[in-house]
């Protein structure tokens, strides 16, 4: 579904963030696309006032104007012009609610927490409403956007431009990757790691064995960036090694063990990231 997704007021000079949408989405490329947002917003200053990072599937657009900039993430196949429409709108209301004075003097992030409100009233009416109410601003966005086309990124360039970033840019704002956690453990996953440590502890003597279902364990309870590349090879390794053992073991105790492999497969597979909240102060 088109739409947009998370949407944030930065300070333009040193990208601090001011106001941002509070939305929950745990997937792995909208947690990757928060990280390039945040390392661009650090940088606009070597940006134009409009500019567009596009993405497979979600987009960064921002649109600066004074010592704000507003920020958005959208789907991919969400209108340009509707964007620049809704980030227009949220600069806006931001310019008509906070003076400059206030923005200068803001010392910590998302000072301006309670703008959160009007974000999501504004996105809940992009996302949902189309036609009559939005034409005059379609039409006059249109017209700029003809005039003077925003800026064309791509993704990987944010991490890249961040990274060259000079002393200007205060080093708190030019770290860029949020801390995550791992969602919570459930009874099923309790389960696959009882089982495993009895798996490793029928394999005392197999030293390959009991690595295999320790490290099914580790896999489970902490990410790694490769994890589903290991958990594979981890499953096969498990599933040969049983192979390789048949006439030690009957059926049932091969059946066994590759079904503790498949179940601690899947609750790896399955266990997904949580982005770590920010401490705003509330």
């Amino acid at each position: 579904m088109s739409m947009i997704f998370f949407a944030c007021v930065v300070r333009v000079r040193d990208g601090l963030p001011l106001s941002a949408s509070t939305d929950f989405h745990f997937n792995q490329d909208f947690l990757e696309c928060r990280k390039k947002l945040k390392a661009l917003s650090s940088v606009l200053t070597r940006y134009p006032s409009r500019g567009t990072a596009k993405g497979r599937d979600l987009s960064i657009h921002f649109l600066s104007s004074g010592e704000i900039a507003c920020m958005a993430i959208c789907a991919s196949s969400y209108s340009t012009i509707m964007a620049f429409c809704f980030l227009e709108e949220l600069q806006w209301e931001f310019a008509t609610s906070y003076d400059t004075a206030s923005i200068s003097l803001a010392s910590r992030p998302y000072v301006f927490l309670e703008f959160d409100n009007v974000i999501q009233k504004v996105k809940h009416r992009f996302n949902y409403t189309s036609g009559s109410p939005l034409k005059v601003s379609w039409e006059k966005v249109e017209e700029e956007l003809r005039l003077q086309p925003p800026a064309q990124l791509k993704l990987a360039d944010a991490e890249l431009m961040n990274g060259m970033a000079n002393g200007g840019h205060a080093a708190v704002h030019v770290e860029v990757a949020p801390a995550y956690r791992m969602q919570r453990v459930t009874p099923l996953g309790i389960l696959s790691l009882v089982l495993n440590i009895m798996c490793g502890a029928l394999n005392l003597i197999r030293g390959v064995h009991l690595a295999e279902h320790s490290l099914q364990c580790y896999l489970y309870l902490f990410y790694s960036s490769t994890r589903k590349v290991k958990t594979f090879v981890l499953f096969f390794s498990v599933c040969f090694c049983n192979i390789y053992l048949y006439g030690l073991r009957n059926l049932w105790q091969i059946a066994f063990h590759i079904g503790v492999a498949s179940l601690s497969s899947y609750q790896i597979l399955t266990r997904q990231l949580m982005e770590k909240q920010h401490d705003c102060g509330v």
